[in-house]
């Protein structure tokens, strides 16, 4: 049952008196809702709010009251370690903390201790460890705290993941030549004595989707469109010189920009 409390509950007393066994009281008439201080039980005995019959006298029991309806209690009784007993009407009704619940706090802060060892969380940044042997070396905090290294992650259950090297794949040329959809990301090298033309064909290319294209030759090489590709650009469309690099960057549907070191 989940425990519930409340700090604005109201004493009152029994209207009848109850035997050792019985599972329903009633209180006085009018206090249950009061009783209950803003408490709501839900249905089927899954909440439970103590109760004491007789409070710090030698007949008091402690009971769990499961439901309510007006000033009707399901109870059920004997609880925290008391015994049920007889208790006659006017007998004080009050909702308390008992010894039982202190005990269920305990075991559970315990329970989260056990999953936090202090020996490994020091420090703003430290990382919760699965078991007092898992350790985490040579961590590296940034300002808020989310920087991890790699040494000992798989103790943690941590996945790590060696960084990626991103390295350009050349496409070489020694002359005129249409592009492909293959060529996104490469680096398009043409090397001639002669003028080339780099061609940007119609419905190849996706909005950022990018290729890059280099001079490696004396012939000046020009970036074109096959007649229906639309081509942005500041100075012009032709690489300025040997070795002159330039980027090819779809910015809509057979729509490009030219970025880089060239000319009209």
């Amino acid at each position: 049952m989940t425990r519930r409390f409340s700090s604005t509950s109201v004493a009152t007393s029994l209207a009848g008196s109850i035997n050792s066994s019985d599972t329903t009281i009633t209180v006085a008439s009018g206090t249950g809702s009061a009783l209950m201080g803003g408490v709501t039980l839900s249905p089927g005995n899954v909440d439970s709010f103590a109760i004491a019959l007789d409070v710090d006298t030698i007949n008091e029991e402690i009971v769990w009251v499961t439901a309510i309806s007006s000033s009707t209690l399901t109870v059920v009784r004997a609880q925290a370690g008391t015994s049920g007993i007889a208790h006659t009407a006017g007998a004080s009704v009050k909702h308390v903390l008992t010894g039982d619940d202190a005990t269920f706090f305990t075991a559970g802060v315990a329970t989260a201790d056990a999953a936090i060892p202090e020996a490994v969380v020091t420090a703003k940044g430290d990382l919760i460890a699965a078991s007092t042997s898992a350790t985490v070396d040579n961590l590296a905090v940034g300002t808020d705290g989310q920087v991890l290294t790699a040494d000992s992650v798989s103790t943690l259950g941590v996945k790590w993941s060696t960084p990626v090297t991103l390295n350009l794949t050349l496409n070489a040329k020694t002359g005129s030549y249409t592009l492909l959809s293959s060529d996104v990301n490469k680096l398009v090298t043409v090397t001639s004595a002669s003028a080339s033309t780099i061609t940007i064909p119609n419905g190849v290319f996706t909005v950022g989707q990018q290729i890059n294209v280099s001079s490696l030759g004396t012939g000046l090489v020009t970036i074109d469109s096959d007649g229906t590709t639309v081509l942005r650009y500041a100075l012009g469309t032709v690489l300025r010189t040997q070795y002159s690099t330039a980027t090819i960057i779809c910015i809509a549907s057979n729509e490009f920009l030219l970025v880089g070191d060239l000319s009209a």
